[in-house]
């Protein structure tokens, strides 16, 4: 197997990176309007727009700015505006979405908890997405660390690496399996089920990192980890307070289909 693994068509080539991006997103929205069709009572249609643009814009600047930000130096140095633009994360891209959506929820006077029909789909469009990483090999950016387990292999470089992008694929869908068995166990809250899709996959992108090369951005951790670790600290207090509280119960559940 040869890395980087693109799409030939005679001459002409096309990275497969940007094109399971793309299935990505688009999977991952023709899933989410399935799941409306059977999820919670829905929002009226204009102010689920806004809160959809929300979502999208908050997680392209987030995206943007924590992979800006995973180069300390060269994003205090940058030789031009482009390099802000070029990258992204999905750790950012979370924790944008999450600033965009709750900003669009403010203005509008929203209280509900709207982010469990998006977990589901997040889960199948990140996992398609990985696939783009795995095959663009070490030119990718997110490989792991030289390894000499049985598993580990060359990626681009000739050196046995750790198969990060094949990690977080596997764990993407333990977690969809672990959220269905929590569902049929019990009845979540509006949001509860959101709330520990973020907290798992946070939880897992700070320390998986630490088998990735790393570029400190403070106290030795990464603006990933950085960003991973404020969303665990704030999802772990979430979870502390609805403990306290006993607030559990929630009348619509939502189950994909």
């Amino acid at each position: 197997m040869t890395f980087p693994i693109d799409f030939h068509f005679g001459a002409l080539i096309i990275p497969s990176h940007p094109v399971f991006e793309i299935l990505g997103l688009i999977v991952a929205y023709l899933y989410f309007l399935h799941l409306k069709k059977s999820g919670p009572t829905p929002l009226p249609p204009n102010t689920e727009s806004l809160i959809i643009a929300g979502l999208f814009i908050g997680a392209l600047i987030g995206s943007r700015i924590v992979a800006a930000l995973e180069n300390p130096t060269l994003f205090f140095h940058a030789s031009t505006w482009l390099y802000y633009i070029s990258d992204q994360t999905i750790a950012g891209g979370i924790a944008g979405g999450l600033v965009g959506v709750e900003i669009v929820k403010k203005v509008l006077g929203i209280q509900r908890k709207t982010g469990d029909l998006f977990v589901y789909p997040l889960l199948l469009g990140i996992i398609i997405g990985r696939i783009g990483c795995f095959l663009k090999g070490v030119s990718d950016g997110t490989v792991g660390l030289p390894c000499n387990l049985p598993w580990c292999f060359n990626q681009g470089d000739g050196i046995p690496r750790h198969p990060t992008s094949l990690y977080e694929i596997l764990f993407l869908i333990l977690i969809w399996f672990f959220l269905l068995y929590i569902q049929k166990k019990k009845v979540l809250q509006e949001g509860e089920l959101f709330s520990i899709f973020v907290f798992s996959y946070a939880l897992w992108r700070f320390f998986v990192e630490f088998i990735k090369p790393l570029n400190p951005l403070w106290h030795g951790l990464s603006a990933i980890q950085l960003v991973a670790a404020a969303l665990v600290i704030y999802y772990f207090i979430y979870f502390i307070k609805r403990y306290k509280n006993h607030d559990y119960a929630r009348p619509d559940p939502v189950y994909p289909s």
